[in-house]
């Protein structure tokens, strides 16, 4: 990978996580302010927004970085071997980075202070699973895309986090930069500081899990990474 084109893949990994993030915490405070106390149309307003942008970012960025805006697809990318660890630990900056701004340009949007941190407490053992399940699904679903229909993964991905939002108990993280980032807004789509460390623990070992299961369902071979 030339400089050149590690500086586009860092932008696009960076441009595509705070679309994302402003995305996620826009469409939640937009549906709260607009469903009058219904929490489940609010959560419907957040699901199709967030489902509909990964469909577009993926589509649209995915030739330039191979769009994760996640670190646990990154490291799962990394361990395969189609990128080198070195770009996996820029793209995992840059997506941190990503979705702070991201969630601060919602916050400027809907004329909400802009530092801010959440509240709302997402714990216990039934999130911490459903945050295993979300992820799992996630890379099993990016993955078995990847072997089996390369250009269905933008849909069958903003199809599957929109489901998730609606099947799992904690509403679909699935995304360590995701739940670092909504630890800084007191809004609909927050989560208080105190409960990310478990929500990351728990998307991680999901990630391992489904990739432990992938290599064996498509008989994966590491290719060598890229630099």
């Amino acid at each position: 990978m030339t400089s050149a084109t590690r500086s586009r893949a860092l932008a696009a990994e960076a441009l595509g996580t705070a679309l994302l993030l402003a995305t996620v915490i826009g469409s939640g405070v937009m549906g709260e302010r607009l469903s009058d106390g219904n929490i489940a149309l609010a959560l419907l307003g957040n699901t199709l927004a967030t489902g509909a942008i990964l469909t577009v970012l993926i589509t649209v960025l995915g030739p330039i970085s191979g769009a994760h805006f996640n670190p646990a697809v990154t490291l799962t990318e990394a361990i395969i071997g189609r990128i080198s660890w070195q770009t996996a630990r820029g793209y995992i900056a840059v997506q941190i980075a990503g979705a702070l701004i991201g969630v601060w340009v919602a916050h400027i949007m809907f004329d909400l202070p802009v530092l801010q941190l959440a509240t709302k407490l997402r714990s216990g053992s039934g999130q911490w699973v459903a945050e295993f399940v979300a992820t799992f699904g996630l890379i099993l679903t990016i993955i078995g895309c990847c072997v089996r229909a390369p250009a269905a993964t933008a849909a069958a991905v903003g199809l599957y986090i929109s489901a998730a939002y609606w099947f799992t108990a904690s509403t679909s993280f699935a995304n360590p930069a995701v739940t670092i980032a909504r630890a800084a807004s007191d809004t609909f789509a927050g989560i208080a500081p105190g409960n990310v460390l478990a929500f990351i623990v728990a998307q991680l070992a999901g990630a391992l899990a489904a990739l432990a299961l992938a290599r064996w369902l498509w008989q994966l071979s590491a290719p060598p990474a890229a630099d």
